[in-house]
């Protein structure tokens, strides 16, 4: 059976809920935090720099990823150099490429070389991976976050895709593979499996970890007694 013990793994929390967060800080197998401007809206922020500022300061020596959200790159710029000043813990999240499709290499190396860390995301194909990883300045450290669980919802298995990802990256020593958006506890397992180095993961998946290594066939008499329950408390009856 699996074990939490035995993964290398970092474990990143996902998520913008203020309060989910803290409480995971608590934990130290939570290395570290992303976010993203989907999750901020989802949780009710209105104000981004100051809900920046509040979880870098409260949470001041593990890594948390903020994104720009301009789409343009010359503004893309100047917010990724601002966010860079909050914390000495921020990784400035960049995606790929803007709306229009547009590669963000440029960019990537302008903020690479200039020694800010990044976190370079919505990568889901193995030649994005490549053209980040010559963006990418190797003095530098950074973050390449393959969205392995979307690639798995078109239907192809992400774990060779993962596998190839991180043989790409081995020339850059400072450069880490984050394996994102997963769907399942297993995906925590698989990332580990093939050396990948992050995985975020969200906050109600978290909840889930406390079943990692239950025995089966008690979770089989568990899963039974849930469906006599409720058909017990539902008053169902069928006439014989």
């Amino acid at each position: 059976m699996p074990k939490t013990s035995d993964l290398k793994i970092k474990i990143f929390a996902d998520g913008a809920d203020f309060e989910s967060m803290m409480a995971l800080y608590a934990e130290p197998y939570i290395k570290g935090f992303t976010t993203n401007p989907t999750l901020m809206r989802k949780a009710g922020i209105t104000d981004y720099a100051a809900f920046g500022r509040k979880i870098l300061n409260a949470i001041p020596d593990r890594p948390i990823s903020l994104e720009v959200f301009a789409d343009d790159f010359a503004n893309m710029e100047k917010q990724a150099r601002v966010i860079a000043g909050w914390g000495s813990n921020v990784n400035v999240k960049i995606p790929v490429t803007n709306t229009k499709g547009e590669f963000s290499g440029e960019l990537i190396r302008r903020l690479s070389s200039d020694g800010i860390v990044l976190n370079v995301t919505a990568i889901l194909s193995l030649n994005q991976v490549m053209r980040v990883a010559e963006a990418l300045d190797s003095k530098t450290a950074a973050i390449v976050s393959v969205f392995a669980g979307r690639v798995a919802d078109t239907g192809v298995d992400p774990v060779p895709l993962m596998t190839e990802a991180l043989h790409t990256l081995k020339s850059l020593p400072k450069a880490e593979l984050l394996w994102a958006s997963p769907r399942e506890l297993l995906n925590i397992f698989q990332a580990n499996q093939i050396g990948t180095h992050i995985i975020t993961v969200t906050h109600d998946l978290l909840k889930k970890l406390a079943g990692v290594g239950y025995d089966l066939e008690a979770f089989s008499l568990d899963t039974v007694k849930m469906f006599y329950n409720d058909a017990v408390a539902s008053s169902f009856s069928i006439k014989t």
